[in-house]
């Protein structure tokens, strides 16, 4: 049994957004887009800090009008490029030169904004439970897919793999095996974040949802929106 007392979430939030300008702040259903993840945390009482870490001041005042704490980030780390990790190690480092020290590393994307409830504490009850687990995140099954192409802007084509060596369909038996991350939660604990610097460790636990959205352009945010609305 590992105890599990101080649970930080963290919510990162860029000013950047190229396919949908503005997107963090956007309205959606009603409220900022990062509203809706800062809620979520809140809404979860084992959650005892909730940070926004972002370059942009305006994102920050509107994630401290919902009540989260706003940590300014290094425009290093708030670039096209910057992944998610790097972002979270900055987020536990600044936060331990004030003292606090987490037992539970959550990332709550605010591109995700709809998770089922109460996942906070199943996270924690089954990290807590089964110490061969290091971190938990939602998937959901996906069906296998037959080729992966990028399209690009000249309208020219490239496989991610090679496509040559495509298996037969009778012949991949995966349909009920694959999850696919959903983005939308992930906890892991503080030792295991500290070795891997990343939010998935080395054995983690996942727990199937239905696949909600993860917004990236209109048509997400249109689908959120409708999810959240229950249309």
């Amino acid at each position: 049994m590992t105890d599990l007392k101080n649970i930080l979430a963290i919510i990162p939030a860029r000013g950047g957004s190229k396919r949908l300008p503005g997107k963090n702040i956007k309205t959606l259903a009603g409220k900022p887009l990062i509203a809706h993840s800062i809620e979520y945390a809140k809404n979860s009482p084992e959650v005892n800090k909730i940070i926004l870490s972002t370059e942009d001041d305006n994102i920050g005042a509107i994630g401290e009008q919902f009540g989260a704490e706003f940590l300014k980030r290094p425009l290093e780390l708030a670039q096209d490029t910057t992944k998610t990790a790097p972002v979270l190690v900055h987020v536990v480092d600044e936060l331990e030169k004030t003292g606090y020290k987490p037992d539970l590393v959550i990332l709550l994307q605010a591109t995700c904004p709809v998770r089922q409830k109460g996942l906070v504490k199943l996270a924690i009850d089954t990290l807590s439970e089964n110490t061969e687990y290091d971190s938990f995140f939602t998937g959901f099954k996906k069906s296998f897919t037959m080729a992966l192409w990028v399209k690009n802007s000249d309208n020219k084509s490239h496989a991610l793999y090679d496509y040559h060596l495509r298996p037969r369909w009778q012949d991949v038996e995966v349909n009920d095996k694959l999850i696919a991350e959903d983005g939308g939660f992930y906890a892991i604990k503080y030792d295991a974040f500290r070795k891997c610097k990343d939010f998935v460790g080395e054995n983690p636990y996942i727990h199937e949802v239905p696949y909600t959205v993860d917004i990236d352009n209109q048509a997400d945010f249109d689908r959120a929106e409708g999810l959240i609305k229950g249309n």
